[in-house]
């Protein structure tokens, strides 16, 4: 008698207890029993049985010893491959490594180096079938991303909607993340979003479809503006994609005048915000009105000249002016009306008491200067963008005392506006309602939460640890895949377990991290020189956990080695 394995293509293998005769000479062999719905260990302890393993009894086995952690490696892996990344990237030995840097990004952040010694006590070989990895195969994975982004991220695009509607409508926003050294091939020096002094930079693109749902990531010089990284965006979603129908959305700092040319010459919509120059330009032209702004969403129909370009006769691009109707969706936020007043209110406050800080340090000694005092205040003033409300002077009857007016009917024009802002779109009323227009531009916040997960809140982008321009831009890469699984997490996450009452997970990843790490594999030795390797039973919470984020682990498994 004999186990025999028959592969079966979509599902797993067929195992059968059979055994051979022989019948006019010939060798032949039957089934006696189907064993495939059996469990694994009693498969194994079967074969071993009629192997004649246990002829002698039943081997002794000594008390376990504690293997590397499994639980959370095997967990993210699970999630990877529910999300098609794993399949994706292939199974040879620089996907495999690729793999485990994003994995690591997750469960342990920080340099390749790091991930390096995390590895040592973790079921790396057992899990992703990798057996021994030094620093050199890391950045050669990391550079392998670089190199096969286009490709990963396309067919993981297709992956994710080969049984839906490719999506039309997709979320774009720029941030930047600041460097230690200045080696960096990418560094440059420009707008620092992270308010750091001193600090070059790189900056960062990335795509979503309207669920938040990372697309395409891309990096670029430090010194890149908002605009400027937008046309390769229009071109990532128009012919990696094969997407007929687009409509970006991104905020007043994203989409321009330029910007909304190129979508119109690529046959795209759009949906942005506008400037509270540009507002007071619509008001001064009578175009909206000031009893517009409520708390519910108004919109108003407007004409505008654009300029476009077309074929001529001799098949030449050339410019043309048309008229294009847009659409304004205007609201008023009573919260941030609120806030937006109070914290003026803040800061005129804080000059008031600046101003009288001054006078007294004036009056306690006469060497100190009245105009330096006076300057300072103005700078103050000036930096709280508060010059057209209040001014700064000495007091004509004490030279050396400050004295700040403000000037009420300019405070009251500029409040006129607080808490308000206007969406614009060149989509039809047919195609979205007003309301819908605004609730898919607010919905940019999911771009801002994953930049903020992706740089500072968990996956930590930054500190970058390489210099070389490919190696950057792998990085970033690596961070986005690690944010698609870090997503599905939360999501499960916020299934089973809900929120608290200030809106965050009552279980979040880095709980998860902590309770699956405990999840270890345990070696038994036999008295015959044979290993049994188990996995640690989890307890209730790491139970609820797995049930959650839909992962089971393996079944009690034994493997019988010399």
């Amino acid at each position: 008698m004999y186990i025999e394995s028959v592969p079966n293509r979509s599902s797993r293998p067929t195992i059968l207890l059979r055994e051979s005769y022989r019948e006019d000479g010939k060798v032949k062999k039957r089934t006696i029993a189907n064993l495939t719905h059996w469990p694994d260990e009693r498969i194994q302890i079967i074969s071993c049985l009629i192997k004649g393993e246990f002829d002698h009894g039943i081997p002794s086995i000594d008390r376990p010893v504690s293997g590397p952690a499994f639980g959370l490696l095997f967990a993210l892996k699970a999630i990877a491959d529910r999300l098609h990344i794993t399949s994706v990237l292939g199974n040879h030995k620089l996907p495999k490594t690729a793999l485990f840097l994003i994995l690591a990004r997750i469960a342990a952040r920080g340099s390749r180096l790091h991930a390096l010694k995390w590895a040592e006590d973790h079921a790396v070989a057992e899990v992703l079938g990798i057996k021994s990895m030094k620093k050199d195969d890391l950045y050669n994975a990391i550079d392998w991303l670089a190199d096969h982004q286009e490709s990963i991220e396309k067919h993981l695009f297709a992956k994710r909607y080969e049984d839906k509607d490719i999506p039309d409508l997709f979320l774009y926003d720029v941030t930047s993340s600041y460097l230690e050294g200045k080696k960096n091939e990418l560094a440059d020096w420009g707008y620092n979003r992270d308010k750091k002094n001193g600090k070059m930079q790189i900056v960062v693109g990335l795509l979503t479809d309207k669920s938040g749902e990372p697309v395409s990531i891309r990096v670029f010089e430090g010194n890149t503006s908002d605009t400027s990284t937008f046309p390769e965006q229009i071109l990532t979603a128009a012919k990696k994609f094969k997407v007929e129908r687009v409509t970006f959305v991104g905020d007043k700092g994203m989409i321009r005048g330029p910007q909304i040319s190129q979508l119109e010459n690529a046959g795209f919509n759009y949906i942005t915000s506008i400037t509270k120059k540009e507002i007071k330009t619509l008001l001064k032209d009578n175009r909206i009105q000031y009893e517009l702004f409520s708390e519910t969403v108004a919109e108003v129909e407007d004409e505008i000249e654009t300029e476009i370009e077309e074929d001529n006769e001799r098949g030449e691009k050339v410019k043309k002016v048309v008229k294009k109707k847009v659409r304004y969706i205007i609201r008023r936020n009573p919260f941030r009306m609120r806030d937006i007043r109070k914290n003026r209110e803040d800061q005129i406050r804080k000059i008031y008491n600046f101003a009288s800080e001054q006078t007294k340090y004036l009056h306690e000694s006469e060497r100190r200067s009245s105009d330096v005092a006076l300057r300072k205040t103005k700078e103050m003033i000036s930096r709280y963008k508060l010059s057209k409300i209040l001014k700064a002077e000495l007091c004509s009857d004490d030279d050396r005392k400050i004295d700040v007016k403000n000037d009420s009917d300019e405070q009251s024009k500029l409040e006129k506006l607080d808490g308000c802002y206007v969406i614009k779109t060149d989509l039809s009323e047919k195609i979205m309602s007003a309301a819908e227009v605004h609730d898919q531009y607010k919905e940019l916040s999911k771009v801002e939460r994953a930049f903020k997960l992706i740089k500072t809140e968990f996956l930590e982008v930054r500190p970058i640890f390489v210099r070389l321009e490919k190696r950057t831009r792998g990085h970033v890469f690596s961070c986005m895949l690690a944010y698609m699984i870090l997503r599905e997490i939360r999501h499960c996450l916020r299934s089973e377990f809900g929120l608290d009452d200030e809106g965050r997970l009552e279980l979040d990843e880095y709980n998860v991290i902590e309770a699956l790490n405990r999840i270890t594999l345990l070696f038994y030795k036999t008295d015959k020189g044979k290993l049994i390797t188990a996995i640690a039973e989890p307890d209730q919470r790491q139970k609820r956990i797995l049930e959650a984020l839909e992962v089971k682990l393996p079944d009690f498994k034994v493997h019988w080695k010399k």
